[in-house]
Parts: structure tokens; sequence; C-alpha cells
């Protein structure tokens, strides 16, 4: 017995010797939202973007493919559609997925993960009304309070520009209504941990109002994983050692049952399934690689599958936590 567990340890990951090590067996719960990254498309290219999204990326779903997910959908109770890119706006038939997934009965909640850029953006000023016409959660990248921090991970302009677009989205009710929540991510612009959620949600308040009038609901502290386009600067600065080992060492098994991954469905923009995005980007799919999409999952089956998972995943466990929520404890 000892020798078959010194073996299956030799064979793991770091982060599942860790969960090994401590008795922990990761498995998916119940699943309560179906997480969508629509493409790889985006009019912004952030230093710590994990897709490696951008402009000239053409990989965005296609119709056929929402229509196969709303099909899938119809036969499940999953209360909320999660929709991620790139920026999700841009692929051509955005509009056309809020309006299926807002005609399924029982009805289901629509977040979508905006950089806010994109709401000025030529062609997609009728976004935000849609958004606040169909209640649409706004989950919206905002690194910081500051233009210094902003531009220098996201790009020149993107703070005034995410300042114009937090303020079109106030004038709708969003931040305001209790049907239009607005919430802000904060990601550390380098190889370092997020401070206290609950201290720095109280310091973008208090200098957004000041300075811009701006309100919003919920500060989200995101820790950036050590893959795609942050993983390329961390090797380029020599730092991608360091920050695994930090990490690592900050592994906290009190985040465990808080991870997305245990209620969450990621779907690619072909339609593959898998335990998050992040695991996505790396193209870690069900069943140790095999193509499995969506409408081929029989959803009554989905509750305790094992979880796949790789040394990435010590960035959702270390101190605070790290989810499509925010901080977990």
């Amino acid at each position: 017995m000892l020798r078959w567990r010194h073996l299956l340890l030799i064979s793991m990951n770091r982060f599942g010797q860790k969960l090994t090590e401590q008795s922990i067996w990761l498995r998916h719960a119940h699943t309560e939202i179906l997480q969508v990254n629509v493409g790889k498309l985006c009019n912004l290219t952030c230093v710590h973007c994990h897709v490696n999204a951008g402009p000239k990326r053409e990989e965005i779903m296609t119709c056929e493919t929402i229509d196969r997910i709303i099909d899938w959908l119809r036969r499940t109770e999953i209360p909320t559609v999660d929709l991620t890119g790139g920026a999700p706006e841009m692929i051509p038939d955005f509009r056309y997925f809020i309006e299926q997934v807002k005609s399924l009965q029982p009805h289901r909640h629509i977040i979508d993960r905006c950089n806010l850029t994109i709401l000025l953006e030529r062609g997609y000023d009728d976004l935000a009304p849609l958004l606040a016409a169909n209640k649409v959660e706004i989950i919206a990248s905002m690194p910081c309070y500051s233009p210094g921090n902003v531009n220098a991970q996201r790009g020149e302009g993107v703070f005034e520009n995410s300042i114009a677009a937090l303020q079109l989205l106030n004038s709708l009710g969003y931040g305001i209504d209790p049907d239009l929540s607005l919430h802000l991510v904060y990601n550390p612009v380098g190889a370092f941990l997020p401070p206290s959620q609950t201290e720095l949600e109280g310091d973008y308040k208090r200098e957004l109002k000041k300075h811009f009038g701006i309100v919003f609901n919920n500060l989200y502290t995101l820790t950036n994983l050590p893959i795609g386009r942050f993983a390329s600067y961390l090797r380029h600065n020599s730092k991608l050692d360091e920050y695994m080992e930090l990490l690592i060492q900050a592994f906290n098994p009190a985040t465990i049952d808080g991870l997305m991954c245990r209620n969450t469905i990621s779907v690619g923009w072909r339609g593959e399934v898998y335990d998050c995005d992040f695991n996505q980007q790396l193209g870690m799919q069900w069943n140790n690689g095999a193509p499995i999409f969506l409408w081929d999952v029989d959803p009554e089956k989905i509750g305790n599958r094992q979880i796949m998972t790789g040394d990435h995943c010590f960035g959702c466990t270390a101190g605070a936590g790290s989810s499509c929520g925010g901080a977990i404890v």
C-alpha cells in the first residue's frame, strides 16, 4: 500500500501530490454555473491574459455551436450562464446568445465578463443598453483605480475608456438598481498575490466615487495564474520559478471547497468541456484529452467526477484563494 502511494505521488503533478499528501479529494459537486468561453477575439492585448486574446485572434464560437449549447442547457436547470472570452461581446452572435439563454425555462441568470472598453467601440454602442434590458450581471476588469497600473497592464488609454464605460453603466442603473449588478475585478500587475479583498474594495469604492462619481457592488481579487501571456511575462523576466514557489508555499487547504471547478463546467469556443477556463487554455479536456463536447455529456452524470489538476492550480488555492467570484476565504 505504501509503495503504491509512493508511485502515485511520483506520477502526479505537484498540486496532485499536495492534495494526496493531505488526503484531499477534489471532485465536482453540483453544477451551478455553465461558463462559456466564446472565443479569443478581443480589442485589447493585456499583459496578464491567460487566454492570449487579442484583435487578431480568429477563434470564435459559431451560431451552430451556440444552438447546441442552448439545446443542452434546456435539458438542465443550471441557473447561471457565465460568458467570457476574449471580449465575449465581439463574436457576431453574442446578442443572439443572450436572447436564446433568456428564452429558456426555468429562468437563467447571465454573467458577462466585460473589459469595459468594448462598450465604447464603434459598432458596440447598443451593448450596454442591451445588457441592462436583459438584466445581465457585469463582471468588469479594472486592475486599479489609478491610470498608471491599468494602462501598464492593459494598454495606453484603457483606464480613461474604462472610467467612461463605468459612468455609462452607472447611468443605466448598474451598481445602483438591485437587478443590475456591477462587479469589478482586480489582478496584480506583477508576480505577487492580491492584497485583502475587503480592504482593497474599500479603497476602490472610495477613490472611484471621489474622483469619478462611480459606484459598483463588489470587488473581486483574482490571482494571476502562470499560464498564457502571464507565464511568458514571468519567463521573460526570469520569475517563473520564483512565482510558482510563492504559490506553492501559500497553499491554503481551506480554499478547496470554494474552488470554481467544483460547481462550474467550462465550455470552449468549439463546445469542448473542461473543469475550468484555465484548464481550457492548457488543453486539459475531460477524459484526459479526449475530444468530449458538451452535447456528448449526460447532465445527470456530472456529479462527483474527479477534477483534472496541474501545477497552475496552486494559483487558485494560494492565500485567500481565487475563483471567478474573487477570494474564497
